[in-house]
């Protein structure tokens, strides 16, 4: 192993070797059976990988660790008596880079049936942890294993009966692609097809019907692919629409027409750059791209509905049938891959429509960033999948800056969506970045920022949970962008002088007054601030906890009169 650290995940668990034995060097059961939950969640999801012999706090093996094969073998062994319907593959005894021994446990997702323990109990994997499944959640896990299935479902349509035009077109775009390697395009069109799965024994799959059939085929599906494009007035009533739903469409072939009848997704703002105008469009064409993909991409073909993309004034939506798939949140999104209709996705990526799996929304991320706009917000249930991007600059001079550091330093998409959030909020702490970011500690956050303050592109101020994030000063001072000054980036010895003359002029004043005189603060940083100089003896306090008010202490009035 290369890394001297491992990451925890959701498709990766790290479990301490006394987990599995006890200090005589026999295995333990509860350990095991503690083993078997987490199979079977892993196994429920998307699968995983369990690396046993790794000490969760360290993320390392201990030092001098040796583990016998004999070990790994029987742990196998009597976890496949704790499982049901659960594929295991058990790998080498590995030796990490500190000279310790350790192993891995992959599991395999659950593709028909699901999985549980030997007590009938079904788990879940949820980002890094492993969550008994609700009712609604067994219903919703019955339905995905049906929905992993429905692409590669045969219909009663001969290949033959389909247009030779539309094999054709579809292999020549398989051969135009340079994600696809030669020896896929030395194919026949036939090979082709079967390659990717669209026709299997004779037969077109669902798969097969939604990319070659005709329209007449394509409506014999009981949930085709069909899409409402819907605009709204500044009163939200409706003012345009259209709709797809004649069928005559391939996905590369609606997605196209959606992109070019989609007027209102290409209106931008202006703003002054210097001499020039600086235009960035509402929705980058990126961003509408990646959206109407995962749209397509992760629908649910076993659900009825369209896929609807409303307009508003303010916002985009866009909601596909089916929610979020299990182990998918809103709060891990960002890092957590699981592919409902994998064979669609790989099509969609060969034909160069999507980016890499897992990478949709790190693009997303960083433009927006880039354009110093919130993120996208994805609302999920049972039935539906709705995510809502806002067309707003929340900060003009971020975007000037943005494009400054952009054009002077070679940077990472993840340093960029970090940076995008330092640069909105101009000063951020360290435990609020690593939520913004999905990240499950602040371990995690120094792939994002170390180059970032390598490069004295942005500064720390504090220590551990304290610590906050913020440009440079410098740098800002270096791109000659006219930055209106702000206080929420105020030092604290300065802050702590500001609010020592607000309480000289005007004693006896609450943190929520102070705030109000400050202005362009935090109150945060105001109440922190003042606790300290309450401790500090600086500050002396009068009245109750809800109604309490703030003057200099008295020493500290003598001195100053001196």
């Amino acid at each position: 192993m290369n890394s001297n650290k491992m990451e925890e995940g959701s498709s990766v668990d790290y479990k301490s070797i006394k987990k599995v034995l006890d200090t005589a060097g026999r295995l333990k059961s509860d350990g095991l059976r503690d083993l078997a939950v987490t199979s079977v969640a892993f196994a429920n999801v998307h699968g995983g990988k369990i690396v046993i012999g790794i000490e969760d706090k360290d993320k390392l093996p201990p030092v001098n660790q040796t583990i016998d094969v004999t070990i790994a073998n029987e742990t196998i062994k009597r976890l496949k008596s704790l499982c049901f319907n659960v594929g295991f593959q058990l790998g080498d005894i590995e030796t990490h880079a500190n000279g310790s021994d350790f192993f891995s446990i992959i599991i395999y997702p659950t593709l028909k049936s699901i999985a549980t323990t030997s007590n009938g109990k079904i788990y879940i994997r949820i980002g890094d942890q492993c969550q008994s499944a609700r009712s609604e959640d067994i219903v919703r896990l019955a339905s995905e294993k049906d929905a992993f299935q429905w692409e590669l479902q045969p219909r009663n349509i001969s290949y033959s009966e389909i247009p030779e035009i539309n094999m054709r077109w579809f292999a020549d775009e398989i051969r135009k692609s340079d994600r696809v390697k030669s020896n896929i395009k030395d194919l026949s069109d036939i090979e082709i097809i079967e390659h990717y799965n669209l026709i299997d024994k004779g037969k077109l799959t669902n798969l097969g019907v939604l990319w070659l059939g005709t329209a007449s085929q394509r409506s014999r599906l009981v949930y085709p692919l069909t899409v409402q494009y819907i605009v709204y007035d500044d009163l939200e009533k409706k003012v345009r629409k259209e709709d797809w739903q004649d069928y005559s469409k391939n996905p590369k072939e609606l997605l196209l027409e959606i992109e070019k009848e989609s007027i209102e997704l290409t209106y931008y703002d202006e703003f002054p750059q210097g001499l020039f105008r600086n235009k960035i469009r509402h929705y980058d064409a990126r961003l509408v791209r990646e959206l109407l993909i995962n749209a397509i991409a992760h629908k649910s073909y076993t659900i009825s509905g369209d896929i609807f993309i409303k307009v508003y004034q303010d916002r985009l939506e866009i909601t596909n049938p089916g929610g979020l798939p299990l182990g998918i949140t809103k709060d891990n999104i960002l890092h957590t891959t699981y592919r409902r209709n994998p064979h669609m996705i790989r099509i969609l990526h060969d034909l160069k429509l999507m980016e890499g799996e897992g990478t949709g929304y790190n693009l997303i991320y960083e433009i927006t960033s880039r354009d110093a706009k919130a993120f996208p917000i994805p609302i999920s249930d049972y039935n539906s999948t709705s995510v809502t991007q806002y067309s707003k600059i929340l900060d003009e001079e971020a975007v000037l800056l943005l494009d400054f550091i952009a054009k002077n330093y070679q940077l990472s998409q993840k340093e960029f969506i970090a940076l995008g959030v330092i640069t909105r909020h101009k000063k951020i702490l360290a435990t609020q970045l690593t939520k913004e970011l999905q990240l499950t500690d602040e371990d995690r956050l120094r792939s994002y920022i170390s180059k970032l303050s390598n490069q004295s592109i942005i500064i720390s101020r504090g220590e551990k949970k304290g610590t906050e994030y913020l440009v440079n000063p410098k740098l800002i001072a270096s791109s000659k962008i006219n930055i209106k000054p702000t206080l929420k980036t105020i030092e604290l010895p300065r802050l702590k002088a500001l609010i020592e003359e607000i309480l000289k002029i005007e004693p006896n004043l609450s943190i929520k007054t102070i705030h109000t005189k400050i202005g362009d603060i935090d109150i945060a940083d105001v109440r922190k601030c003042v606790y300290k100089m309450v401790k500090d003896e600086i500050l002396e306090t009068e009245g109750a906890k809800t109604d309490r008010k703030y003057t200099m202490a008295k020493k500290k009035r003598i001195k100053k009169e001196m």
